[in-house]
Formats: C-alpha cells, structure tokens, sequence
C-alpha cells in the first residue's frame, strides 16, 4: 500500500518535522550512493577496471561515516521527542534500513576487491555472464527497495522480497555451474574461486535488499514481516491493499 507521506511528517512541531525529514533525506543520500557502490563494483568487475574498483573501495568509508552519523541522529531523536506510532516505526526503521545499507556497501566493497584480484591474474575465468546477470537483479531490488521507502509503498517492497525468490534460484544455478567448470579443468580454480566470491557477494546483496523491503512494510504497515515467509508476507500486505480498497468503495 501506498501511503500518505504527510500522515508521516507533519507534526504540531516544525522542527520535529524537519528532523524527520532530514532522517528521510539523508537515508536516501546514503541509499542513492550504495546504489551506485553495486553498480561501480560490477561495472569494475565486467570491464576490468582497477581505476573504478579502487574508487568503490575508498567510498566504503564514506558509507560508514554516513550510517554511523543517520543511527547517532536517530538515537537522539527517540531520546528527546520520545516518539510513538508511525513516527516511533519510521525512526526505529531508518535505524535499521542504515545497517542494512551499510552491508550492502560491504559487500559492492569485497566484489571491487575481487575484481582487482582478477585484474592481476590477467585472464578472465568462467562466470562474468552469470555475474553480470544476477548483478542487474540485485541492482534493481537496491533501486526498488530504496523507492519503496521514499513512496511509502509496501505493495513495492513486496514485489522486492519476490524478487529475492529468484536471485536464490539463480545464484544456486550459477554455483553449481562454477563447482562442475572448476572440476573440469582444475588450472582454472584460483579464478573461479574469486567468481564465486562475487557471486556470493551478489546474493547477500539481495538478502538485504529484501531486508529493507521488510522494514518499509512494517513502517508503512505495521506489522512485523521479518520471518514470516514470503506467503504470509503477501497476505499481510496484499490484506491490507484490498481493506482499503473496500473502504474507499
């Protein structure tokens, strides 16, 4: 469900609405720069770009300064305006979006060190194909999750937690696909062992990509979805879609 950002942020206070808005903004911030450190990384990756990974690897620092900034500024806010309701879930939410944001930079760091160990090995292995194509997948559900949060949206955040179903799927594939080259043709194992890191890498991206879709619904819906499963989930939301649509009829 799509909801009302203003139910959200409009309070009696204008400076609370401020800093609420500023959490949003900053969250965002973070968010669109994660969202470039998966991008750059596998970019590196695929055209063997040591420039670029190098660049990703020293962004991660500045992703870490921002989440611990966003998670002082969000301990401080339930400290002094000792928010309830939506605002108690918005804030408790963005608290945990962040650390998730921050593994996400994590891991676009690790794949950006892999790609300069592949640079220096100097011949590409097996396995760019199947990296390259889980990559966009990942990609895309950083992209959705972070526009579920800015719209309100759970509907969204629900097709992001799907979406996750069908990496798994993928990444178990390529793996496998990986193990039976490298059994084929042992000279090849160093190369691929790092292809596997990567493809790795991408999947726990995806895992948190489906975390902050999560925590958009309970801050939209509240109500908690973390390990429910993906069927109870789509109730949950699809559930509440169909309640307000019956009460707008």
């Amino acid at each position: 469900m799509n909801k009302d950002i203003d139910s959200f942020t409009q309070h009696i206070s204008q400076q609370f609405n401020e800093e609420l808005e500023s959490l949003r903004t900053r969250l965002l911030e973070m968010g669109g720069l994660v969202e470039k450190q998966v991008h750059d990384a596998l970019t590196a990756l695929i055209e063997a770009d040591g420039k670029l990974a190098e660049h990703v690897r020293v962004n991660d620092r500045v992703i870490n300064d921002m989440e611990r900034m966003i998670d002082e500024d969000c301990m401080r806010i339930l400290a002094r305006r000792q928010p309830a309701a939506s605002d108690l879930r918005l804030v408790v939410n963005i608290s945990k979006i962040i650390v998730d944001l921050e593994r996400i930079g994590d891991e676009a760091s690790k794949i950006a060190r892999r790609a300069l160990q592949l640079i220096e090995e100097g011949q590409a292995p097996r396995g760019y194909v199947e990296c390259r194509h889980i990559g966009y997948h990942v990609h895309k559900m950083v992209q959705q999750s972070l526009d579920s949060f800015a719209r309100y949206d759970s509907q969204q955040a629900l097709e992001v937690a799907r979406e996750d179903k069908v990496v798994d799927r993928e990444y178990k594939t390529a793996m496998r696909e990986m193990v039976t080259y490298m059994m084929e043709d042992p000279r090849s194992i160093s190369r691929v062992l790092n292809i596997l890191w990567v493809l790795r890498s991408l999947e726990r991206v995806g895992d948190h990509a489906r975390n902050v879709a999560e925590h958009v619904i309970h801050m939209v819906e509240g109500t908690n979805v973390r390990h429910v499963g993906l069927k109870r989930m789509a109730e949950q939301v699809e559930g509440s879609v169909s309640t307000d649509n019956a009460a707008e009829d």
